[in-house]
């Protein structure tokens, strides 16, 4: 934002607080009705605004001031949530936050309330949906990508005629409350805090009702062997969560069970699978596809940032460096594992391992074949990582135009939901907990020497790869959303 638009100091700053609380507060039932009646999901530069509180609102907005040099206002962004809940709109993705930065800058003589309608003007009084039938998803395997993929799936129901949960198979546990258990993991999470919303257990018909989402709990031990259909579950998308299915051959078992359409693969996959990192690749899924894989975390991590760099300075060589936090595989204390040094206590000790990360961005980047390395050192953390990117570029730069480079691509870029921005001097790893970006720039940690560059990127290895995971399986079901701004 130019400084002459720079919103101008409060005389009283509590006074100030309260009308803004006070907007914010009012936005509330708006945003709600947008996106249960309407579909339409809102947001302030990325960040979700649908079943969020006031304060987090206010954060939102605040979060702007670190992007735009400039602190975006409640006092810009209600009128323009006011002007959409007033249209009858379709179904869209609308950053209520662009839109009243753009409008700053380009809506001389205008109001607002025909500037945002000249905005989404192809938007108004359409009923065409982003997809021409609901798509039935099932999650097997229900363990922590499992667990955040239900609460994304549940957040994003909305009108329920796009994804809609319907079935979650796990094995029988041994206890007898099984599903009691089960439905406390999913209302509980030690690192991502307490579900949004509520959550019952149905014992008569073995299912959740997770803010009125009625999910079926199917046991089973074989892929193959469920029928969906007795379920009244048709053309699903099974998300395979378990890990243990990764090559052609063990995925096609889910396409043997009756109901079954088409598998998403929650880690790389094997052999001639497309790995896809949406942002990048994401345009290389065809109807045809009935097995994708979503890449791993590092991967969605390291490749949006690879790609930037690759457009704007070409990358000859360079080392990846994941320091991870330590995962489920790993040993509570040291016991028998059958990999190199995992057997030993994660949340004791530092533990250098392998990572596949560096040979799978090829898969998603062909020009950076064979030039990258890449280790893995998992450190005891519970939840977000971080890669460190040791490049050698055919151009050289600066540590001023390097990261000035990568706060317009978190920007502006068509990256700008899988690149994030800080230039905060305090944020250390638990900040980013939560993130729904798949890396986020630490502008402050960047190191450059003519055409070398150290870059180091955050990663909520968890939440953060859900949503990148999310956002291919509406890709492969053809969920098509009007996105504005446009630019």
């Amino acid at each position: 934002m130019a400084e002459e638009q720079k919103r101008p100091k409060p005389a009283d700053y509590f006074s100030d607080w309260k009308q803004r609380e006070a907007l914010a507060e009012d936005m509330i039932p708006l945003i709600g009705k947008l996106h249960r009646e309407h579909n339409v999901n809102t947001y302030i530069y990325g960040q979700q605004l649908y079943s969020r509180s006031v304060i987090d609102i206010m954060k939102a907005h605040r979060f702007v001031r670190q992007i735009e040099q400039n602190e975006l206002s409640e006092f810009d962004t209600y009128p323009v949530v006011k002007a959409l809940a007033g249209l009858n709109l379709g179904r869209a993705h609308i950053d209520v936050g662009r839109i009243a930065v753009n409008f700053t800058k380009d809506g001389a003589g205008m109001s607002v309330e025909d500037y945002v309608k000249r905005e989404v003007a192809d938007a108004v009084g359409t009923d065409v949906k982003p997809i021409p039938e609901p798509r039935d998803v099932i999650l097997y395997g229900f363990g922590r990508i499992g667990r955040l993929m239900a609460r994304l799936l549940i957040e994003k129901t909305g009108g329920g005629d796009v994804l809609r949960l319907r079935a979650i198979v796990v094995r029988k546990g041994k206890g007898d409350n099984d599903l009691e258990k089960r439905a406390s993991l999913l209302r509980r999470d030690s690192v991502h805090g307490p579900f949004r919303g509520t959550i019952r257990v149905d014992e008569e018909t073995q299912s959740f009702i997770a803010n009125g989402n009625e999910i079926k709990i199917i046991y089973a031990d074989k892929p193959e062997e469920v029928d969906y259909t007795q379920y009244g579950i048709h053309n699903a998308i099974v998300v395979e969560n378990t890990g243990k299915l990764t090559d052609e051959a063990g995925l096609s078992k889910h396409l043997q069970a009756k109901g079954v359409s088409q598998v998403l693969l929650t880690a790389p996959g094997k052999g001639d699978i497309k790995n896809i990192v949406f942002g990048i690749n994401h345009d290389t899924i065809s109807p045809e596809d009935k097995i994708v894989s979503a890449a791993s975390c590092t991967t969605n991590a390291v490749v949006p940032a690879l790609k930037a760099m690759q457009d704007k300075y070409g990358v000859k060589s360079g080392h990846l460096e994941t320091v991870h936090a330590y995962t489920n595989d790993q040993n509570l204390i040291d016991n028998y594992h059958k990999a190199d040094r995992r057997g030993r206590s994660a949340p004791l000790n530092m533990v250098i391992t392998e990572t596949g990360a560096a040979k799978a961005v090829a898969k998603a980047l062909p020009e950076l074949a064979g030039k990258l390395t890449g280790n893995a050192i998992r450190v005891p953390i519970p939840n977000v990582s971080m890669a460190i990117l040791n490049l050698e570029l055919e151009k050289e730069t600066t540590v001023e135009e390097l990261n000035e480079y990568m706060r317009y691509m978190a920007l502006h870029s068509p990256l700008r939901k899988q690149i994030d921005y800080t230039n905060s001097t305090e944020v250390v790893s638990s900040d980013f907990v939560g993130s729904r970006h798949a890396c986020i720039f630490d502008a402050k940690a960047t190191i450059t020497r003519g055409n070398h560059v150290v870059m180091y990127l955050w990663y909520d290895n968890e939440f953060g790869y859900s949503c990148q995971v999310h956002r291919v399986l509406e890709k492969l079901a053809g969920v098509n959303y009007r996105i504005y701004p446009k630019v």
